[in-house]
């Protein structure tokens, strides 16, 4: 699914990254614990978290995840803004909390991470 529709989809504002929206993401990830992010996802997938620190930037990174969409109306301050750009990263903001912006997507074609790729 492209970033655009997801962004359509959830109603959210995209804070960077506005000229990679016709880049795709192959599955959607909802979590606020960095570890179970860097246990369980990989590649093309969107992440969906409440957090809004350094650190997810950074999780992003190590695991190539070049999309974020912040849920609850979060926005992250000028460090983190500053680090997704360096790092070509789309941050995005949705109202809907994260079970809510989960569903949508879900709901709209947009799979979570298949079973068959988790770690364990």
């Amino acid at each position: 699914m492209k970033l655009k529709e997801i962004a359509a989809l959830v109603d959210a504002e995209c804070l960077t990254g506005q000229c990679f929206l016709e880049d795709e993401v192959e599955a959607a990830f909802g979590c606020d614990l960095m570890s179970d992010v860097l246990a369980f996802i990989k590649g093309k997938t969107l992440l969906l978290t409440g957090l809004t620190n350094p650190q997810v930037i950074r999780t992003a990174e190590m695991l190539d995840i070049h999309a974020i969409l912040f849920v609850r109306g979060k926005k992250p301050d000028e460090e983190v803004i500053r680090m997704a750009r360096e790092n070509n990263m789309v941050l995005m903001t949705t109202k809907h909390i994260l079970y809510t912006a989960c569903g949508i997507l879900h709901r709209n074609g947009l799979p979570g991470v298949p079973i068959s790729e988790v770690k364990k």
